[in-house]
């Protein structure tokens, strides 16, 4: 039975992505942050689930990454589309390039999948960061213009596939020095929250994406 608990909770992620893609097509782009941030948490326990009972399998594996196309690929996809389309974007076409989202987050769980040197740390933006990234633009208090939109979809779909490394938030020591830029991530975290409450988490993003770059620079084989 309890081989079976981490993709119960896998399935979970799937069904909370599944109906935020039904929100969003029915016209609620305020909401989608919450589904993505939801399907985020049943995506970390799973694997958390997994590593405690001591049943990892390459189903597993694989069921994750379906998951994932839904919840953080196809979902900000449609997002993305959907805010395009409510810009001052024209012609109206140009808002599908906002789906180019969606493929991208394919090549990026694919390449996840088969690349066995992102065991500690990422290769590109993992897709429930990016995710994440693009719909909490529903917190910025200022109206992005449509040029601006696809800067963002194209920026976003770029960094999932680079090959740039990203901090994987899995310490092997608790050591501030070998640490020091997963620590200052979740400080940032903590504070953005304290300050700005759950609008907060537009600034957690970019703000790994930098010191992630800066941590390559600092401690190139640590980040």
């Amino acid at each position: 039975m309890k081989k079976h608990i981490p993709n119960l909770i896998t399935c979970l992620n799937l069904l909370v992505g599944v109906l935020g893609c039904i929100s969003i097509v029915k016209g609620d782009l305020w909401n989608a942050i919450y589904f993505v941030l939801i399907a985020a948490l049943f995506d970390f326990f799973d694997g958390f689930a997994a590593r405690l009972l001591n049943v990892k399998s390459n189903i597993g594996k694989q069921l994750d990454s379906l998951a994932d196309m839904i919840s953080f690929g196809l979902l900000p996809a449609l997002y993305m589309q959907g805010t395009i389309a409510t810009s001052d974007l024209s012609p109206l076409t140009l808002s599908y390039l906002g789906i180019l989202i969606a493929p991208f987050s394919a090549i990026r769980l694919a390449k996840f999948n088969v690349d066995t040197r992102q065991e500690n740390q990422f290769l590109g933006l993992p897709t429930p960061a990016n995710a994440i990234m693009i719909t909490s633009l529903t917190f910025i208090p200022y109206t992005i213009p449509g040029w601006g939109l696809l800067i963002i979809t194209l920026a976003s779909c770029l960094l999932m596939v680079a090959d740039i490394p990203m901090i994987a938030l899995k310490f092997k020591n608790y050591g501030f020095k070998q640490n020091i830029f997963r620590y200052l991530i979740l400080l940032i975290g903590v504070a953005a929250f304290l300050i700005h409450g759950i609008s907060g988490i537009v600034i957690i993003i970019p703000a790994y994406i930098v010191l992630s770059v800066i941590g390559n620079f600092v401690y190139p084989t640590n980040v």
